[in-house]
């Protein structure tokens, strides 16, 4: 059955976390995992989350199946965390959702969604964009095409260029955006920008395909929706992948939200009957632990502060993180103007060397980062800084 299988590379940062693991020096710096780390290297449990989940273990009586959609409850403190409460679309009963593995099975759920409302239809998506995109999507049957987005040699945004490919697609494609804390490059869409792109969508017909991987991770909790809300209002129809990883820390939880509004209520309960049935023919149904922590806290309003300054916290410090960065690079003499990554958002930035550079800086300084010089920010602390400024600044 299976001896005539090759063998695949390895992914290229788990790979790169190996060699991480196995490597001897004291000095080492991991920037491959998108992980949020503490000042000590450390992702640690939100207490926000430990509250929750103590309460959890105390009170959860039965732990039978939930359903393909997960829970109610979530589902709706969720849909008001990414749409806002009162938001139109909730309001005139046109929003479907359902709790999903991880930001992953989101879009994976929608795309076979989309696969089943039109075989084989297009998705455009950024370039760059998460590599991950392209195997979720596509596999599910879709066809991949890509948008200008990021000039990797100024480190600018190509909005001109984006506008120019996008005035090309009409009804029937989809359009993948990334609601805030763009991976890999950490430059976002401006509201302006926002608001010609809301306008395109309305105007052409195509499908807005959002994914929100890093809500509150930007600049607050409301501000880095607003691109998502905005389109959500001047669109009949749209697709939302959430993600709960980074701003619950509730990575190996895996839970995500699939979300999808729709023209008018009797259109979304044809169209949930769908997305329920390829969930049934997927995994069946969600984990719910996860879950029920995430509903847990924002429905009780001491846990939903805490966890809203705990997630201030992490913004705050990556926001830190990225002045030091530019102003230790400066300090160090590195080469060039790294100006831009302060401005960027959330976890993610290419420092915009060659492959040749970032090769040297694992052989001779055991830091490790992708090829394309994509780093986690919040793989950097007071720490090694220093150290990782003047090791840039010597290969370039």
């Amino acid at each position: 059955m299976f001896e005539h299988l090759g063998s695949l590379p390895p992914d290229p940062i788990l790979g790169l976390l190996a060699s991480y693991r196995a490597d001897e020096n004291p000095s080492k710096i991991d920037l491959g995992v998108g992980v949020y780390k503490d000042e000590a290297g450390h992702t640690a449990v939100l207490q926000a989350v430990k509250e929750a989940e103590t309460r959890l273990l105390h009170s959860e009586e039965t732990k039978a199946y939930i359903g393909p959609a997960g829970t109610p409850g979530f589902n709706s403190v969720m849909q008001e965390l990414v749409l806002g409460a009162g938001h139109p679309a909730l309001v005139g009963g046109r929003v479907r959702s359902a709790q999903t593995p991880g930001g992953c099975g989101a879009l994976r759920v929608l795309a076979e969604l989309v696969h089943r409302a039109k075989k084989g239809a297009t998705v455009w998506v950024s370039d760059p964009t998460w590599a991950n995109h392209v195997p979720l999507l596509g596999n599910a049957g879709l066809q991949i095409k890509s948008y200008p987005y990021y000039d990797r040699a100024t480190s600018c945004l190509q909005f001109d260029k984006m506008v120019d490919t996008l005035k090309n697609v009409g009804e029937g494609d989809v359009v993948l955006f990334h609601a805030c804390c763009h991976n890999p490059c950490g430059a976002d869409l401006s509201r302006e920008q926002w608001k010609v792109l809301a306008e395109m969508a309305q105007k052409q017909g195509f499908t807005p395909f959002i994914d929100m991987a890093y809500q509150g991770f930007g600049e607050s909790l409301e501000d880095d929706a607003y691109g998502l809300r905005l389109m959500a209002q001047s669109v009949p129809e749209m697709l939302v992948a959430a993600s709960c990883s980074k701003n619950f820390g509730l990575y190996r939880e895996r839970v995500g939200l699939a979300m999808v509004i729709y023209a008018d209520a009797e259109s979304a309960d044809k169209g949930h009957s769908q997305m329920l049935s390829a969930i049934r023919g997927n995994y069946s149904m969600p984990p719910s632990h996860g879950a029920a922590i995430v509903e847990s806290i924002l429905t009780d309003a001491g846990l939903k502060a805490n966890w809203e300054a705990e997630l201030t916290e992490m913004r705050e410090r990556i926001n830190g993180l990225r002045a030091g960065l530019v102003e230790g690079l400066a300090a160090a003499g590195a080469a060039g103007d790294f100006s831009f990554i302060r401005q960027q958002k959330g976890m993610f930035s290419f420092l915009g060397i060659s492959a040749e550079q970032v090769e040297k800086l694992q052989k001779d300084y055991s830091i490790y980062m992708v090829d394309s010089s994509r780093i986690s920010i919040a793989g950097l602390s007071s720490n090694n800084m220093e150290y990782f400024c003047k090791a840039v600044a010597s290969v370039l």
